[in-house]
C-alpha cells in the first residue's frame, strides 16, 4: 500500500490498561512491542500514541515503554515517534509539578531518561482546564518538536489545541512568522462559517468576530487617539481583521467615532474625531433608545443606516455601494 507511517494506539495508563483494555501492564507492553515491531518490520515508521500519559505511572510503565521502542527503532533504523497524549487536560505547565501532571517533566524524561530524540516526540492535548496552549507551548520548549493542533481548537469535550493559537505562539517564540500570511486565518474561519454553518464563538482569539472589538467608553476613546492603546498588535495588518468599537449607552461620542473609523476602514485623512458636529444626531439617537428602555449594544447595520443618513459623504459613491 505504500504506507510510510502510521499511527498506533498505546495507551499507558492503568485506567486504560486495566479498565478498558482488560490486560495487564506486562501484557499491554508485549502487545505494544509486538505491533511497532511488525510496522518496523515493514519499513513502517509506527507513530506511537502514548495516551493519557498525564495519568499513567511514568517510571513504572512509560519509561520502559519508551525505551524498549527506542531499542526497536536503533535495531531496525527506523525513527520511532512518541505522541505524549494529555487525554483528559490534567497536565501542568509549571516547573516543579510531579509526575505525571508535569508538562516539563514528561518531556524532560521522555529526552533523558528513554533517550527519544526530540525530533520524534510531539505533544498531543486536550482543553478541559483551559491550558491547552500553554501545556504545548511547554512542550515546545522542554524539548518537543511537534504540536498536534486543529482549526480553531474544534475536538473532543472542550476542544483540542487552536492552529492558529499555536502560529502566534510560535512568533512569539522566534519573533518571525517566516513567510507565513496569516490573512488566511480568517478566510478560513469566513469559509468555516459560510460553507460549513459553523460559528466560531464571537469572543475567540484571533478569529472570532468580537475578538478586537472594544466596549468601554474610554478605551474606545483611546483607540480614537492611538489604535495601539487599546490593540495589542496590528489587526489589519496582520489578520486582515482592524478593530472595531461596540457601541452601547456608555460609548459616547468617542465611541461612535471610534466604530464609524473602524467600520469602514477610513484613512488618515477621511477619519473623524469625537468633536465632529455630523455625529450629534447619531448620538441623540442612542440616548433616546437608552431612555426608552434598550440594553443592547447597537448593531453594525443600525449604525451603517445612520451614518448614512447623517454623514452621506462618508464614503465615496463606489465605496459605499461596495458597503
Amino acid at each position: 500500500m505504500g504506507i510510510k507511517e502510521t499511527g498506533i494506539l498505546m495507551s499507558c495508563s492503568d485506567y486504560h490498561i486495566f479498565h478498558k483494555l482488560n490486560m495487564t501492564r506486562r501484557e499491554a507492553m508485549q502487545t505494544y512491542l509486538s505491533i511497532a515491531e511488525a510496522a518496523l518490520e515493514n519499513g513502517i515508521t509506527p507513530r506511537c500514541h502514548f495516551e493519557d500519559i498525564t495519568r499513567a505511572d511514568f517510571f513504572g510503565f512509560v519509561a520502559p515503554l519508551a525505551k524498549n521502542l527506542m531499542g526497536l527503532s536503533d535495531k531496525y533504523k527506523i525513527p520511532v515517534k512518541i505522541r505524549a497524549c494529555d487525554t483528559l487536560g490534567v497536565g501542568i505547565p509549571h516547573v516543579g509539578v510531579e509526575l505525571p501532571r508535569s508538562v516539563p517533566a514528561l518531556i524532560h524524561g521522555l529526552r533523558y531518561y528513554c533517550d527519544v530524540p526530540s525530533s520524534s516526540i510531539e505533544w498531543h492535548g486536550h482543553n478541559d482546564f483551559n491550558s491547552v496552549v500553554v501545556n504545548s507551548t511547554t512542550s515546545w520548549l522542554f524539548g518537543g518538536s511537534s504540536v498536534n493542533s486543529t482549526l480553531f481548537g474544534i475536538g473532543e469535550r472542550t476542544g483540542n489545541c487552536p492552529l492558529e493559537a499555536m502560529v502566534f505562539e510560535y512568533a512569539q517564540i522566534k519573533g518571525t512568522t517566516k513567510n507565513m500570511d496569516l490573512k488566511i486565518i480568517s478566510d478560513i474561519a469566513d469559509y468555516f462559517g459560510r460553507e460549513l454553518n459553523y460559528i466560531v464563538p464571537a469572543r475567540t482569539p484571533f478569529v472570532g468576530s468580537e475578538f478586537n472589538v472594544t466596549r468601554a467608553g474610554i478605551h474606545a476613546d483611546g483607540m480614537l487617539k492611538n489604535k495601539e492603546i487599546y490593540n495589542s498588535f496590528d489587526t489589519e495588518k496582520i489578520l486582515g481583521r482592524p478593530p472595531i468599537v461596540a457601541v452601547n449607552s456608555y460609548s459616547g461620542l468617542a465611541g461612535i467615532a471610534a466604530w464609524i473609523n473602524g467600520y469602514f476602514k477610513l484613512s488618515d485623512i477621511k477619519k473623524i474625531d469625537k468633536n465632529d458636529q455630523r455625529i450629534l444626531p447619531i448620538k441623540k439617537w442612542m440616548d433616546e433608545e437608552y431612555a426608552n428602555g434598550r440594553t443592547s449594544n447597537i448593531g453594525n447595520d443600525e449604525l451603517k443606516e445612520l451614518v448614512f443618513k447623517f454623514i452621506p459623504n462618508i464614503l465615496g459613491k463606489e465605496e459605499t455601494k461596495a458597503i
